[in-house]
């Protein structure tokens, strides 16, 4: 009879711990979808960057070797666009970037075209293809990207000669939509 007692305890025992490791079980579970419930809904708001903050500074290099630091464009309107070989749009609005290019270059307005951490190949491929002609930086560690908070392909940013965000575009620019931008950001 007393390894009957004895049994019926620990059995009663061990329920016990088996409540305690579900219930912590439980409130992890309830915690984690809190805070993804949370993050995604205030991700917008969140260090969005937005017109009229200061561009984040960044030294990235491009398909030749050369180094491009963004504050080393101050007195110059900087065509930022963020983008990969794949993205449709991208494909797309290349060859207008390149035709508004050659026509503001000589009017202080620099094109920056950060491809989205592809390999050498792919991308040297992509400039070929498209015949482009402003320089074609890589961000291998996608450490820009996620300073500027690209989401989704293409975004472009419209920096003034100070260095100020005037604007973000996302999604596809016609050619129109490129000539007038880059208007906006000539010195």
């Amino acid at each position: 009879m007393t390894d009957y007692i004895k049994e019926e305890g620990i059995m009663a025992q061990s329920k016990q711990q088996r409540l305690w490791i579900r219930t912590a079980i439980l409130v992890v579970l309830i915690a984690a979808v809190a805070y993804t419930l949370y993050a995604n809904f205030t991700k917008e708001e969140r260090g969005q960057l937005k017109a009229g903050d200061k561009a984040p500074d960044f030294s990235l290099v491009d398909m030749n070797g050369n180094k491009h630091r963004l504050s080393e464009y101050k007195g110059k309107g900087v065509f930022l666009n963020f983008w990969g070989t794949w993205c449709d749009p991208c494909k797309r609005e290349m060859p207008f970037m390149d035709n508004q290019y050659k026509e503001f270059k000589d009017q202080g307005v620099e094109v920056l075209a950060v491809n989205v951490g592809e390999s050498q190949f792919l991308i040297n491929n992509f400039i070929k293809r498209y015949g482009l002609t402003f320089p074609v930086v890589v961000d291998k560690n996608k450490d820009v990207q996620t300073a500027y908070g690209i989401d989704p392909l293409p975004t472009t940013f419209l920096i003034n000669p100070k260095g100020e965000i005037v604007d973000i575009i996302k999604g596809t620019m016609t050619e129109e939509d490129v000539k007038k931008d880059m208007e906006r950001i000539k010195p």
